[in-house]
């Protein structure tokens, strides 16, 4: 990139207000995602809308300037998810990533019998946020806390679950779609559902396919945000504020 392209570019950055709707890849924390984006964009102001953990991937909107004002807009969405959860093994953190804390030795479920227990948990049901999470405490997040050996009464809350559906059995792996309200934890509900099971379970994989209207064919990979940006087409990929807010219909729609 030439000086003079370098200097249109950081130009055009400065005074981009909109929203990127990125596919987040496995092995990144979504505010890597954000500080990856600031690094290439040089942009004042860049934020995320919908935490995923590092080993989530998939739809992650990210907020560039005056955007960052409209995180709750998007926060507030409905959310639908592709799951893996593993029969048979509970953790700590309620995934992958977690100390093993209960393990069963005899996994043997029919399709139908795992399918009984997922339709319990449709419709609005309590959840207790996990002890691994960002929610915050006296201003710190929980996961600090627990890290710390601090143990924090945790408040269930309601949030609801609009579908949820078995796409595999491999058993002790059970992979399944779900359209949640906001503030629902994947992790928590195949935790609740390996206890009702009586097997205990874990959190082994988790893609967002959706969040609010934005979907995946609407995402860029964050490997091509910085060639799209040298190229100075990002902007033709940038969602504007009032697409995000419904006062104008989605270019991709």
């Amino acid at each position: 990139m030439t000086l003079k392209n370098r200097q249109l570019a950081l130009h055009n950055s400065q005074d981009m207000d909109g929203v990127l709707i990125l596919d987040k890849p496995e092995g990144i924390t979504s505010f890597g995602v954000v500080k990856a984006v600031k690094g290439t964009l040089k942009a004042k102001k860049v934020g995320h809308a919908g935490t995923l953990d590092p080993f989530a991937t998939g739809v992650l909107p990210i907020l560039i300037n005056k955007a960052t004002k409209i995180a709750s807009d998007l926060l507030d969405k409905d959310k639908e998810y592709s799951a893996t959860m593993k029969l048979g093994v509970e953790t700590d953190t309620q995934d992958l990533t977690g100390k093993i804390v209960y393990e069963s030795p005899e996994i043997a479920f029919e399709w139908e019998e795992i399918e009984s227990v997922f339709k319990r948990f449709i419709g609005k049901i309590k959840q207790t946020p996990p002890a691994f999470s960002a929610i915050k405490y006296q201003g710190i997040p929980l996961y600090k806390w627990t890290r710390m050996g601090e143990k924090i009464p945790k408040k269930c809350r309601m949030v609801e679950v609009y579908s949820l559906k078995i796409k595999a059995l491999d058993l002790p792996y059970v992979t399944f779609d779900i359209t949640c309200s906001k503030g629902t934890y994947i992790r928590t509900l195949c935790t609740d559902i390996g206890r009702l099971l009586g097997c205990g379970a874990h959190l082994t994989r988790l893609r967002r396919l959706r969040c609010g209207r934005f979907t995946l064919k609407h995402a860029i990979p964050l490997k091509d945000i910085k060639p799209l940006f040298k190229a100075n087409s990002l902007r033709d990929r940038l969602i504007s504020i009032e697409e995000v807010l419904g006062k104008e219909v989605l270019r991709w729609d």
